[in-house]
Order: structure tokens, then sequence, then C-alpha cells
């Protein structure tokens, strides 16, 4: 495992988003990347009903279980790292989910202004 510079949106270390369920590419609980990771699982977000449904219908189950991937199934309120380009396409459905800055790789900012993820933020003051 090859990890890019793990700073977050702040140029700060990046902070873990959650390890139940473990989630990141990696499945090290952080939304590290590399070059392997090509759909950027870079965003960290508190997932939403609204939001697990979206993606569902979008194609990307995050609900159902899937054992055989070690994959628990997502319930709102649950942490996970997104990848920036399914977060921008929920945004622009008014379907984002909230976003944790300092968990947020900034990697994401090559997809995502971060004017835009301060709207959604859950960790600013």
């Amino acid at each position: 495992m090859q990890v890019d510079d793990s700073k977050n949106v702040f140029g700060d270390p990046l902070l873990p988003c959650s390890v139940d369920p473990v989630t990141g590419f990696f499945r090290d609980g952080c939304c590290n990347t590399g070059p392997e990771d090509y759909g950027s699982h870079t965003v960290c977000v508190e997932v939403s009903e609204e939001f697990l449904l979206f993606s569902r219908d979008r194609g990307n189950d995050l609900i159902t279980p899937k054992p055989e991937y070690g994959f628990p199934g997502l319930r709102p309120g649950d942490h996970w790292c997104l990848c920036a380009s399914r977060w921008l396409e929920a945004q622009k459905y008014d379907m984002a989910p909230r976003v944790f800055l300092q968990r947020t790789h900034v990697r994401a900012l090559e997809i995502i202004p971060l004017e835009l993820l301060r709207q959604y933020a859950v960790d600013l003051n």
C-alpha cells in the first residue's frame, strides 16, 4: 500500500474518518488515497438516509450488507470515505451529506472547491 501525503484540506495531518464501520480505500479508517484509488475516496462524510437512498438509486448501494467483502452496510449517521465525484454529484441534486473537513483528504480539492465543502462542514466553528 502506497499512501499519498496524508494531509487534510487545510494542509494539516489527516484525522481518521471511521473505524466502525472501517472505511477508506485502504480500509485503514482514513480517507487516504494513492495512485490506485481511481475513485478518489477522499471525502469524509456523515451519511444521511436521503444520501444513502440517492446513492443506491445511482447504482452504488451502500445500505445492503455485503459480508463476502466485510461490508456491514451503512446506516444514517455513519461516517464514510466517499468518492469526491459522487459527493459532487449528490450536491448537484441537493443530496450531499455533511462533510468532516479535518478528515477529508487534500486531494478532494482536485474535484471539489474548498468553499463548496465548507458549506457542508460538520467540523467548523
